[in-house]
């Protein structure tokens, strides 16, 4: 035996057990070099692909980078941030470490208010058991992860320190921001310079790109569907390219939808102002390849859409945050409030279209006036500036209100005060701090707008389960067997979750919950 042969196998010897110890205790590497070797692991298995850059797909795209995949995201707009980065009033989370629990105790009802706010799809006596129990799997999965998603957002550097209670709550559980910058904008910008820190290894954005179709194997099992890339449009230059790899689809709801899925399903909101930018839904893009649709009736009506003074007849609406009243505003109708203000969207909603509408142009919309007392204002200064800015509010001295609102605040700061009952039965009154006498004195400034009832979010979409697969079964079928292999969902284009109504501040929430569901399971699929 040659010593160069010697010499090999003593160093064969030596090295074999130093490597297996060194990869057996993988986990000790340091952070750089465990990303190092997983981006070599990783190098020949598809890419995670996800469709629709709004907040469901930027948590599915950094779960599933955290996982060890590689992300190509996929956005029709010019621009990421869908309806995500217009959100505005916050994000639930119970108990977390801002809750007051001194005040208010440790938030253990978040799960109770989000049931009872799913109303009758849920509640009802003809409910199957399995619809039931699937409903309630869901919620239990967002309310269960709700505080994670809190802790997840603020170690990314996300502010999300001040509290707010907001309609249907029954304690202060919707977190934002202590800044001027709404939470939905601080959340997406955040997560997206995070993701582009990957490197383009990792992660690329690819923006004026249109799936068209979900790219299926024509050798799956029968009665099976699996799903293995997409086909997109690039706006840009019109090519169509294809891309292969496990699919998250997060592309929203079709609330502008107008003359398509809405008025199909909904044809009785026709004429209706909305938040949403007019675009076609993607829904059939998942029922072409089997998925089911579920509870596509269930429409949310937000009660506060802004009456531009200047374009009252525009379509698209910037929304009136919820905190607004959240913080103490109330709603006014010739003068005198018509609702508590903190039920639930569709409650107040339907208060305010009982009211005679206001046909503009080919709209139907309603004459309602927001108002914020200085407390209010204050405590909401940071969405307050930018309405006052695009002229949706404007301030005035109370001096200059009429004398029926006048009587109304009067008779609202009695109430704040606790010298009686609210006959509305509101509860909470945020930051107000106006009293009868600053009434009387006339000198204290109020913040007014003109609000109107808007479409904003779909509850209805494409049946998944606690794993974000999305399913070819109805809701109340057997759901084992019927996953679709290789395609999750998230955010608004699932259905199931909400019921007949969605809680303010939970479309974030199910965004940044099931969104990162769907990352780490799709990461975990690739081949």
């Amino acid at each position: 035996m040659t010593r160069y042969r010697i010499l090999s196998i003593l160093l064969l010897t030596i090295l074999i057990p130093i490597t297996a110890v060194l990869f057996h205790n993988y986990s000790a590497f340091s952070p750089v070099f465990r990303a190092r070797f997983s981006q070599m692991a990783t190098t020949n298995k598809s890419p995670v692909i996800v469709v629709g850059a709004g907040l469901a797909g930027l948590s599915a795209s950094y779960s599933a980078i955290q996982s060890g995949a590689s992300v190509r995201l996929l956005e029709r707009a010019p621009k990421p941030g869908g309806n995500s980065i217009k959100a505005s009033s916050g994000i639930n989370g119970a108990p977390t470490r801002f809750q007051n629990v001194k005040k208010y105790g440790v938030d253990t009802s978040f799960w109770d208010d989000t049931t009872r706010s799913a109303g009758v799809r849920l509640n009802s006596a003809s409910v199957s058991p399995t619809v039931k129990r699937r409903r309630e799997e869901l919620i239990t999965v967002l309310t269960n992860r709700s505080a994670s998603a809190i802790d997840f957002l603020t170690d990314l550097g996300v502010n999300l320190s001040v509290v707010a209670q907001l309609g249907g709550h029954s304690l202060p559980r919707t977190h934002r921001g202590a800044g001027k910058t709404p939470p939905g904008a601080s959340i997406v910008t955040t997560l997206l310079t995070k993701l582009k820190e990957q490197g383009p290894d990792r992660f690329q954005l690819v923006t004026d790109s249109e799936v068209t179709r979900l790219l299926t194997d024509s050798n799956a099992p029968k009665g099976t569907v699996k799903v293995t890339g997409v086909e997109y449009k690039n706006r840009q230059d019109g090519s169509t390219r294809l891309l292969h790899g496990p699919v998250v689809f997060t592309t929203g709801g079709f609330a502008g939808d107008t003359h398509g899925l809405l008025a199909k399903y909904r044809p009785d909101l026709d004429g209706l102002p909305s938040t949403n930018d007019p675009r076609p839904g993607a829904h059939t893009i998942l029922s072409d390849v089997g998925a089911k649709l579920v509870d596509m009736d269930a429409v949310q009506i937000h009660p506060t859409g802004f009456v531009d003074p200047a374009n009252p007849a525009s379509p698209l609406k910037f929304l009136a945050a919820e905190m607004l009243r959240g913080e103490g505003g109330i709603l006014l109708h010739n003068g005198k409030r018509v609702i508590n203000e903190l039920l639930t969207r569709e409650k107040v909603s339907n208060a305010l279209m009982a009211l005679p509408a206001k046909n503009e142009d080919s709209l139907r919309q309603w004459d309602v006036q927001l108002l914020l007392d200085p407390g209010a204002t204050e405590a909401a200064a940071g969405h307050v500036g930018f309405y006052l800015w695009k002229g949706l509010l404007q301030k005035k001295k109370i001096a200059e209100l009429d004398e029926t609102t006048r009587q109304t605040l009067k008779e609202y700061a009695a109430v704040v005060r606790g010298e009686k009952e609210d006959e509305l039965g509101r509860k909470a009154f945020g930051h107000w701090r106006l009293t009868e006498e600053d009434v009387d004195e006339g000198e204290e400034e109020v913040c007014v707008g003109r609000v109107t009832p808007i479409t904003h979010f779909t509850m209805g979409g494409a049946v998944f389960n606690t794993k974000a697969q999305i399913l070819t079964a109805e809701l109340g079928e057997e759901q084992e067997g019927k996953e679709i292999e290789g395609l999750w969902g998230a955010g608004e284009i699932t259905g199931g979750l909400h019921g007949d109504n969605r809680l303010g501040g939970s479309s974030l929430l199910e965004c940044v919950v099931f969104g990162r569901v769907a990352g780490e399971e799709a990461a975990k699929y690739r081949v």
